[in-house]
């Protein structure tokens, strides 16, 4: 593993208690980031912070612009400040064509990945704009070039994150912060529950190196671009995707 120096670092991740987050967050504190971890599910949430020794954790729904407030407030007066947020909370809703998609399950997918994603955004970035200084890393999709069919919400949501990101970088790149976003392939983690069979095995097809992503690759990439050593590139799109993206 290579040495990425983040010592004095305070860290969100949202999405952290399980998946693509818990392994970033394991990787930050490994390169000596202090971190923070962000879910909406309790007892995974302790079950987590005890099992890596973050150094906080806050029960959130990002989908409430209040809880995210007061999660940032919180954060901000036990650690004094946020210089790195990984947005990773997110979910892949269910599989159907368009015209039989379900009005309530494209809200519900929306909400999450996308408004979840402006939330966690809005209310981090005023503390790093008045510091001067922050890396901000919003996990995407390879559903968000490519679109993956029967799963139109979510390619939607997520090529939003990507349209977000490469809109609040430019918003900010005056500031010493930078703002990316990683459009990995499919990974094994607990989405996959959320996915027919069929499905799953459709997005296996598509990788060219022939297996699903691991979580420690995508950490791997995430704790360079939240470095300082980052300190040019920003309102980017990284591709992690086995060679599946075109673009």
């Amino acid at each position: 593993m290579n040495k990425i120096d983040l010592e004095g670092q305070v860290a969100v991740v949202t999405g952290g208690a399980q998946g693509i987050g818990l392994a970033v967050a394991r990787r930050l504190i490994a390169s000596g980031a202090v971190v923070s971890l962000w879910d909406r599910e309790a007892d995974l949430l302790a079950e987590t912070k005890e099992e890596i020794g973050a150094a906080s954790t806050r029960l959130v729904d990002i989908v409430d612009y209040a809880a995210v407030e007061a999660a940032t407030a919180a954060t901000e007066l036990a650690h004094g400040r946020i210089d790195i947020l990984v947005h990773s909370a997110g979910i892949a809703g269910k599989n159907a064509p368009l015209d039989e998609y379900e009005l309530d399950e494209w809200r519900r997918v929306i909400d999450i990945d996308l408004n979840g994603a402006f939330h966690v955004n809005r209310a981090i970035l005023p503390g790093m704009k008045a510091r001067n200084y922050g890396r901000i890393v919003n996990i995407a999709s390879i559903a968000a070039k490519e679109g993956n069919p029967n799963a139109a919400a979510y390619a939607a949501a997520k090529a939003g994150v990507i349209g977000m990101t490469k809109a609040v970088g430019k918003e900010v790149a005056k500031y010493d912060i930078a703002i990316n976003a990683i459009t990995p392939a499919t990974a094994k983690t607990r989405i996959l529950d959320e996915l027919k069979p069929d499905f799953i095995d459709y997005m296996l097809s598509r990788i060219p190196r022939g297996r699903f992503l691991e979580v420690e690759e995508v950490a791997n990439m995430v704790s360079w671009l939240v470095s300082r050593e980052n300190s040019f590139t920003t309102a980017s799109v990284f591709d992690l995707s086995g060679g599946r993206a075109t673009y």
